[in-house]
Parts: structure tokens; C-alpha cells; sequence
């Protein structure tokens, strides 16, 4: 796959690896407008993207997708054959969709690749992902981890969390907010960028200070505790209260977090702040591959190895098996010293023979998984390989 081969060297080989791009955010934090618009700034740049819809629920989007799931899974009838509600049916598609994994991968490297009959194409440069808008049926799902970790063993992929900045003009929700974008991070172990949308409402440089300046959300916390803004007793200090001793707690504790994540604020509407986002995704995807590569690719060898251990312990267990059979067969009728024949063979040389046959059978077998692996066929049982062997033997 794209990652696990180096790129040639120069700055052409550099240059020719497309970076993918998943939004993700909060329902109404102006995911799909940021999708559009960004996808509208590199067609005119004339760098058009490959665009990839993974929300099944959006009934109109205001962009041509590449790969929408909608071509793949009726949300609807998702729904209605499986009882489900809304949510339940968004997740329900994504794992349906997810079982073709290795299509869409297949697809999008057969995309970056170099086209011999087309010598002429141009080649892509950013891959768009666009998710549903219920962030935790994606981020927290075994299909939205499927997806994303097959699109990050085949290009640099970068997370970027969409942040509603006017809803985040307060202390709490600014830490609701910072906390959830941890948990992101830590859970999809992908380089993110904070994208705080909608600034021709609210301008984000709050935000920037909060997260660089300690003592500047402290100013804040205090001025939201002296306005009784959590609720509490009037004429209470800055962190007397049990909110502003939690929320103290929690910016000293994400201050490393911060230390980590690139902020840029943008308008949707507007486009402002677009360049700059860009600027912050090739950062990202040269810290793709100098810290989070080789990360993926050690637990790729360790899935690796443990599926050659599993592997390993199935055919030693079926050959333990097979020599338990072995010994008692066949069992006709009980034989006695009559059915003995002078000068036949020992015992000694049964179990030889056994042990021959047990071993040629396991070298077969072991012979069939490699030639298996080289071929991309799937991996299949010894059960079944004993199976065919007896039928085509």
C-alpha cells in the first residue's frame, strides 16, 4: 500500500502523495458548508479533490463525491428492515459500508497511482472525507475506526475537528469542547487540527488565547463565576465554586494537549482563514509521517504476528488432533495374535510413518498459506484445507 512503500526521492515523490482530510464535528458546527467551501478553494486552484461521502443520512450535499455511501446503503431501508432509529441506522450503514473497506482503498490507490494510458492526468493532491454530523456514531464505532485506519495505511490522513465558535464564547463550553477534542485525538491516534468555523459571527482569537495564555482563562473563569454563570450562590470567588475548581483543574491539565493540536479559525461562508487551514494540513501530514507512520505500521506487524501465532496454534491443535485419531484407527474389529503377520512392520515404523506424514501434510499446508498471502487470497482453515486435500488429493 502507499504507506508502507517509501516515496521515490526528490521533491516530485514528495509532492505526489495526496493527504486526506477528515471533518468531523458536531451537529450544526457547519461541517458540510466547510466541506463545500474547501472543496470550492481547490477547484479554483485547479487541484480538484477526491471527495468521499461516509454520511448516509444527508438527504442534499452541496458537492459531487467520488464515493458517497448513498450509492451503497439506503439509509431508509437501513431503518425500516432493521427496527432502527436515526441514529441506529447511520451506524447500521457505516458497518454495512465498512465490510467493503478494501473497494474503496483499492479505488483510491488505483487513483494516486500513475495512469500509463493517461500520462497527461493530473494528479491528485487532497483527499476529502466527510462524516455525519452524529460525531460519536463515527468516531466512536468499530466501522468509523475500519475507515479511517485503511485510509491512513494508504495516505497521510489528518483529522479536522470543526469547532462552533460562537457556542464556545463561554468558559464551560469552550472545555466541553476541548475535552471532546482530546478524547478524538487519543482515540483515533491521527494528527488534528481545531477548526473554529463560523468567525464572521465571532472571532476565535478568544480561543487562541485560552489555549496559550493560563492566566487569561483564568480572567475569564473568574468574570463567568463573579455573573453567576454556573449557577452558583452570588458573590462567590474564582475557583471557590465546585464548576470553576473543575474547569481550573481541567486547563492545567490540557495544557500539553494544546501543546499538540493546530488552531485555525475560518468562515464557511465567507472563505477567510481557508489558506491558513491549508498551511496547518501539510504541517500535519509531514507529522503524519515523521511520528504517527511508524506507529501504525509497528501495530500493523504486531496484528501481523499475532495472526501468524493464531495461525500456528490451529494447525499444532489440529495435528495433535489427528494424531489422537491416528491412534485408534481403524477400528473394524478387535484384533488378536492370529491377525498378526510375521515380518510385517513394527510399531516403531508406524509411528515414523506417521510422523512423515504429519510432517509433509503441515509443510503442504504451510506451503498453501504462504502462496495464499503472496496472492491476496484470504486465509483459510486448516479444516478446510484437509478438506480439499481429501477431495483433490
Amino acid at each position: 500500500m502507499a504507506s508502507t512503500s517509501a516515496p521515490p526521492s526528490g521533491d516530485a515523490g514528495e509532492t505526489s502523495q495526496p493527504v486526506a482530510i477528515v471533518c468531523v464535528g458536531m451537529a450544526g458546527s457547519g461541517k458540510t458548508t466547510f466541506m463545500q467551501q474547501i472543496n470550492a478553494y481547490l477547484h479554483r486552484k485547479k487541484e480538484p479533490p477526491y471527495v468521499i461521502n461516509l454520511d448516509p443520512a444527508v438527504l442534499h450535499a452541496p458537492f459531487e463525491s467520488n464515493i458517497d455511501i448513498r450509492d451503497s446503503v439506503n439509509y431508509k431501508e437501513v431503518m425500516k428492515q432493521y427496527n432502527l432509529g436515526p441514529n441506529g441506522g447511520i451506524l447500521t450503514s457505516l458497518n454495512l459500508f465498512a465490510t467493503k473497506v478494501d473497494q474503496v482503498v483499492g479505488l483510491l490507490e488505483k487513483r494516486i497511482a500513475p495512469d500509463p494510458a493517461n500520462p497527461t492526468r493530473k494528479p491528485i493532491k487532497h483527499i476529502l472525507v466527510d462524516t455525519p454530523g452524529q460525531i460519536e456514531v463515527f468516531v466512536w464505532s468499530a466501522s468509523g475506526t475500519i475507515l479511517l485506519e485503511s485510509f491512513a495505511s494508504a495516505v497521510p490522513t489528518v483529522v479536522a475537528y470543526i469547532i462552533d465558535t460562537p457556542r464556545t464564547s463561554s468558559t464551560s463550553t469552550f472545555m466541553s469542547n476541548m475535552l471532546y477534542a482530546c478524547s478524538i485525538l487519543y482515540k483515533l491516534k491521527l494528527p488534528m487540527i481545531l477548526v473554529f468555523n463560523k468567525t464572521d459571527v465571532k472571532d476565535a482569537s478568544f480561543a487562541k488565547e485560552w489555549m496559550t495564555d493560563y492566566d487569561a482563562f483564568q480572567a475569564a473563569l473568574a468574570e463567568d463565576e463573579d455573573r453567576n454563570a454556573f449557577g452558583g450562590q452570588e458573590g462567590e470567588g474564582a475557583g471557590t465554586g465546585y464548576m470553576g475548581s473543575l474547569l481550573n483543574s481541567m486547563s492545567l491539565m490540557l495544557e500539553e494537549f494544546y501543546a499538540h493540536l493546530s488552531v485555525v479559525g475560518v468562515s464557511s461562508l465567507y472563505g477567510t482563514g481557508i489558506d491558513e487551514f491549508f498551511e496547518a494540513v501539510q504541517e500535519k501530514a509531514e507529522e503524519f509521517k515523521r511520528d504517527y507512520q511508524p506507529e501504525l505500521e509497528k501495530r500493523r506487524e504486531e496484528r501481523e504476528e499475532n495472526k501468524k501465532k493464531d495461525r500456528e496454534q490451529e494447525l499444532d491443535k489440529m495435528m495433535r488432533g489427528m494424531a489422537v485419531s491416528g491412534s485408534a484407527k481403524p477400528q473394524v474389529g478387535d484384533i488378536n495374535d492370529d491377525d498378526v503377520v510375521e515380518g510385517g512392520s513394527s510399531g516403531d515404523d508406524s509411528v515414523d510413518d506417521d510422523e512423515t506424514e504429519k510432517e509433509g501434510l503441515q509443510a503442504r499446508y504451510e506451503a498453501a498459506m504462504h502462496a495464499g498471502a503472496e496472492s491476496n487470497i484470504p486465509d483459510a482453515s486448516f479444516a478446510k484445507y484437509l478438506f480439499d486435500q481429501e477431495r483433490n488429493p
